[in-house]
């Protein structure tokens, strides 16, 4: 049976582009996976636009030269931290690194991610691509809340095409008995989107002016299908890549539109609109139905939470 699709808001535009980005003079943004593909390109738009940039990345040296990169689009401030997030013992660092660099945050862009690895545990016992894109970037959120903007902050959750294909199954979330990499990927990347509008919920609820806001990049080429897959997997979307994807700055407009368009709704969620959302003009992406199940989203939440022995408070 078809997944049901829906648009949750309607924003008023329906060709979103870069043109439309303000002036970010002495706006602080905190990008996860700055140093290459996605993450690298937002970057280097945003400081065109004055905003100061720190980004993390796993690698100092690739975060050393991205901050090379990116200080050539702009004269404000560019900075790193080392982030893995996959480990928790990381993602506390990472946060007493980015409040020693960055003490007043305004955007936090959950961008960095894994796709279609192989099966792999962490330290802690979690599936790595559930760790790395959902897990870690929620903990990070939860320890970095209090530098946000209250007046005008943002966090931004980068999601995938590929989560309407996804499920969580609570009964085994780490997928320890059935295991396929493109099924823990589109799981990770659901939880993205579950967690995204719970976060929306809760932040209304406390009457906060923190929004949260979800996008995804459509087909993008990237490093993540390079790095990710392996085998067949691999070749069929290193082919793929050549046909049908959308250049990694095009594939960065909703996650900028998310970051600092004025047009951006709390709770919204966009994306491309051309090739069943691959790539093309951007605006009010489509949401599976089950992305919308809010006793999913709670649950998922407090689980979250009990891995990584830590409440999410929202005040």
């Amino acid at each position: 049976m078809k997944e049901k699709l829906k648009k949750i808001t309607n924003s008023g535009f329906k060709d979103w582009n870069l043109s439309q980005v303000p002036d970010l003079t002495g706006r602080n943004i905190f990008i996860t996976g700055g140093n290459a593909g996605l993450g690298l390109e937002t970057s280097k738009i945003l400081i065109e636009k004055n905003a100061n940039i720190l980004i993390s990345s796993r690698s100092i040296e690739k975060a050393e030269n991205a901050v090379t990169e990116i200080q050539k689009h702009g004269k404000a401030k560019v900075d790193f931290v080392q982030l893995d997030l996959s480990e928790l013992k990381s993602v506390e660092q990472c946060s007493k690194d980015v409040k020693s660099k960055m003490p007043n945050i305004d955007i936090i862009i959950n961008n960095a991610g894994i796709m279609m690895t192989p099966q792999k545990n962490t330290k802690s016992g979690h599936e790595l691509q559930l760790a790395t894109n959902h897990i870690g970037h929620f903990y990070l959120n939860s320890l970095l809340f209090d530098s946000l903007n209250k007046e005008t902050g943002r966090i931004v959750v980068v999601s995938s095409i590929a989560h309407k294909y996804g499920s969580i199954n609570f009964d085994d979330l780490m997928l320890k008995n059935n295991y396929s990499p493109i099924r823990a990927y589109s799981q990770s990347k659901l939880a993205n989107l579950l967690y995204a509008f719970e976060l929306d919920r809760k932040l209304k609820k406390a009457n906060s002016k923190i929004t949260c806001i979800a996008c995804h990049p459509g087909y993008s080429n990237t490093n993540l299908q390079s790095t990710g897959p392996t085998g067949a997997s691999k070749f069929i979307m290193k082919f793929l890549n050549k046909i049908m994807a959308q250049h990694a700055n095009s594939g960065a407009i909703p996650t900028v539109l998310a970051a600092v368009g004025k047009e951006a709704k709390p709770g919204a969620y966009y994306g491309p609109q051309g090739m069943s959302e691959m790539k093309g003009r951007v605006s009010d992406a489509k949401v599976a139905k089950k992305a919308l199940d809010t006793e999913v989203s709670k649950k998922l939440w407090e689980k979250t939470e009990e891995l990584i022995s830590n409440k999410f408070t929202i005040n």
